[in-house]
């Protein structure tokens, strides 16, 4: 069966994508070559897909994590063998084909308990958590938090992660559907339909203090309300657009000593150190169910359809493309 990879041929919609052969390819020092069993989507995927965030040149093959087995190690690498079970995430993009060499420092091996599948739809994720939760700031016993969209891929796994260190998580979600999902991965309290008064909402279960934390990947009119119901010197973070860009935000906003965040997991795993940090912790929390469910799978042909039902919001979990 001949290899293939989805070619993104400029900045745009979906009809932007094309299929081709991938021509052979093998491993220089330091490198593997990898052949994928599943890859990985991420709302980060569609920002690179319309050019939101500008790939350096094109046509280019997009894609920031996958999973799947060593299949050539190059002539020095002696930390894996044809046959591992390994797992990426980050930077460089380029995940969207059956096969990809990668450095091996950036290529983590996969323990028995974390399938390929899992690893695929919730590495980029868990790793994100990590940061927001540990890093960015920091989530402990008594802490409340804000997640949007708790039923979601990255929403999901903020949610189990928030209950593994003893929070209270408050999840706003679309639909009684996603909120009973939600409800599933262990949020304390949801709040339901995309016209609820969520700072008045946030208030009244807070007893009017406001959340410790708000993670805000929604974007659009969102961060504002994201920013108003964090308490006072709490911690407000936007991590995505998903609704659109964000109007400017004015500095008042942030009295009386609210902080505001704008981390990148890109950014976070340029380094190499931060990154395996970051990828094995994530992969500990997989051993443990801080998955993110997989809600649909896709053949590399299919991608537009992926790409179309991740902008919708129907999705409820990750979606992963099978070469």
């Amino acid at each position: 069966m001949t290899d293939q990879m989805v070619l993104l041929n400029g900045p745009g919609d979906i009809t932007q994508f094309r299929l081709q052969d991938q021509p052979p390819q093998s491993p220089a020092a330091g490198e593997i070559k990898v052949r994928h069993q599943a890859i990985g989507t991420n709302f980060l995927d569609v920002y690179h897909r319309k050019g939101l965030y500008a790939l350096p040149s094109y046509p280019a093959v997009i894609g920031v994590e996958a999973a799947g087995v060593v299949e050539e190690v190059g002539p020095d690498v002696t930390a894996f063998s044809p046959g591992d079970r390994v797992a990426y995430a980050g930077p460089p993009v380029g995940a969207y084909a059956s096969t990809r060499i990668m450095p091996a420092e950036r290529v983590i091996a996969l323990p028995d308990a974390v399938s390929v599948k899992v690893a695929a739809g919730s590495l980029l994720k868990g790793m994100t958590a990590y940061m927001l939760m540990k890093k960015v700031t920091h989530v402990a016993d008594g802490s409340t938090v804000l997640i949007h969209a708790a039923a979601g891929g990255l929403g999901s796994i903020l949610v189990r992660l928030a209950k593994s260190l003893d929070a209270t998580v408050i999840g706003t979600v679309s639909s009684p559907q996603k909120a009973a999902l939600a409800t599933s991965y262990g949020a304390d309290h949801l709040i339901v339909g995309r016209g609820a008064d969520i700072v008045a909402e946030v208030k009244r279960l807070t007893g009017g203090n406001g959340v410790d934390v708000a993670c805000d990947g929604i974007g659009g009119d969102m961060l504002l309300k994201s920013i108003r119901a964090v308490r006072p010197f709490g911690t407000a973070v936007t991590i995505g657009q998903a609704a659109g860009p964000i109007p400017p935000v004015a500095v008042e906003e942030l009295r009386p000593g609210k902080s505001l965040s704008h981390p990148s997991i890109m950014a976070w795993c340029a380094d190499t150190g931060r990154y395996r940090e970051a990828a094995e912790a994530a992969i500990a929390a997989m051993e443990r169910g801080i998955v993110c469910e997989i809600s649909a799978e896709y053949g590399l042909a299919e991608v537009a359809k992926a790409h179309e039902v991740m902008e919708t919001g129907r999705s409820a979990g990750s979606l992963l493309l099978l070469p």
